[in-house]
């Protein structure tokens, strides 16, 4: 069975084409950012198990082995002294568990899961920012190739308009200046071809930073338009209310508020509870054991701590006050980050369509100034400014489309959707409560769940 090239090639091409879901796939599962982000709200669930730990026994073993020697005089007249050698040991467990802390534990213990949960908003802001960087390097690709595309069909058609100019002078249809005209354009049409490349070059590179991979053939984007909110007040409602980098920020004034707790707890009493078990021995001549085992209650309670203590609340106080004023700055960018996201989808949007009327009255500017140039009514001139208008079009088209795209995934990230989910990513979703729960109620391991 014979198959031509052709179908081979189109084939190949389509093995070969990513579409933005899957670059934005690649970006979920291996951006290098994302993934540090990861492990450090991990980290940070690791907070709650060392919180968790007041509420635990410790047991601590000991032993000891020594050798001493002691001279005495016993009979000083006749010079007769007493040496005696012990060599002393011993062993013991002790386990301290405390009864009452005037709940610094638990208040310890809110405070790691209010900074847990902060941490997984801002694993979630990550996310979006990964996914609107990734979208974006995707949008420049595609914008910066188009635009390599139009500068060199430019090229092309200015060295078409050279060879014509040079044989028309030729034949005296020409004039120098003509052909002067068409080779400086042509010149400038091989320098913008240069920038062209070297801007492609760049968006490349900034594609391969965050998806992970090059760009290979990517396919056209239809843009997120339908998820983006109708109304700039819609789209407010919905970031105040939803939006990751608000909710981080509130999660922090509730630590804040247990840690205050946490140092006040510190300055009232606490009783504590301690058994012990002891075998000291002696393995000299005359050797002994003794066995020893003693529970004890202690009630502590801080009379006078030198001011730390004081100075602590004060301190986790001030930091309270420094979390709710973030709170309203984090509400006062995202508001400003919705009216500006907003605001470029509307202007790209007509800009769009403004572009594209132009482009069909540059094309058609162009077919007619060069018809009219062979026939003797218009210049070589009228030709190169005609053609250089539908080039100026054709690279405004391609930057207000991007610009249009780009600004829908800014709205969906400015009010805190800009998500696998709400894209609808084929990804294995990354739920950061899966560790959580693993690692929360752990007595005792080092390995985590990497396995290291």
């Amino acid at each position: 069975m014979m198959i031509s090239g052709a179908v081979v090639t189109a084939l190949t091409t389509a093995s070969l084409a990513e579409s933005i879901d899957a670059a934005l796939v690649s970006a979920y599962h291996n951006n290098p950012t994302l993934n540090a982000q990861r492990a450090a709200t991990r980290a940070v669930d690791e907070s709650v198990a060392i919180a968790k730990s007041g509420y635990r026994p410790t047991i601590t073993g000991s032993a000891n082995i020594g050798l001493s020697k002691s001279t005495s005089n016993v009979n000083a007249a006749f010079g007769a002294n007493r040496t005696t050698r012990l060599a002393p040991g011993g062993f013991g467990v002790t386990v301290n568990q405390t009864l009452w802390d005037s709940y610094l534990t638990q208040n310890s213990v809110d405070a790691a899961r209010a900074a847990v949960q902060a941490s997984q908003e801002a694993l979630r802001n990550s996310e979006q920012n990964i996914l609107f960087n990734g979208a974006t390097a995707y949008l420049d690709v595609i914008r910066d190739r188009a635009i390599l595309g139009y500068q060199r069909q430019n090229l092309e058609f200015l060295n078409e308009q050279v060879r014509s100019e040079e044989a028309r002078f030729e034949v005296g249809e020409a004039t120098r200046t003509d052909t002067a005209q068409a080779r400086a354009s042509r010149a400038e049409a091989q320098s913008n071809v240069s920038l062209a490349q070297a801007n492609l070059k760049t968006s490349e590179a900034v594609y391969r930073q965050i998806i992970g991979n090059d760009p290979a053939n990517l396919q056209p984007v239809r843009g997120v338009g339908k998820l983006v909110p109708n109304s700039i007040n819609s789209a407010m409602a919905v970031a105040e209310r939803e939006h990751p980098a608000i909710k981080s920020t509130e999660f922090l004034v509730d630590q804040a508020i247990y840690n205050v707790k946490t140092a006040e707890s510190g300055m009232l009493p606490r009783i504590d509870l301690q058994g012990q078990v002891s075998r000291n021995f002696d393995q000299s001549a005359t050797a002994s054991v003794v066995d020893s085992a003693s529970v004890a209650a202690t009630l502590t309670v801080p009379i006078y701590q030198g001011g730390s203590q004081s100075a602590t609340v004060r301190q986790n106080k001030e930091t309270l006050g420094q979390r709710r004023i973030q709170v309203d700055e984090s509400v006062d960018n995202v508001r400003a980050a919705v009216v500006s996201a907003y605001s470029q989808y509307q202007g790209a949007t007509a800009a769009a369509r403004a572009n594209n009327e132009q482009l069909k009255a540059a094309r058609l500017a162009l077919q007619g100034a060069v018809e009219e140039r062979n026939v003797g009514q218009r210049t070589t001139l009228d030709v190169l400014d005609t053609q250089s208008q539908v080039i100026a079009a054709q690279i405004a088209l391609a930057n207000s489309s991007r610009n249009v795209k780009v600004a829908g995934y800014a709205i969906l990230s400015a009010i805190g959707r800009l998500s696998a989910k709400k894209l609808g990513l084929r990804v294995s979703n990354y739920d950061p409560n899966d560790h959580l729960e693993e690692v929360q109620d752990k007595w005792f391991g080092l390995r985590i769940p990497s396995g290291n």
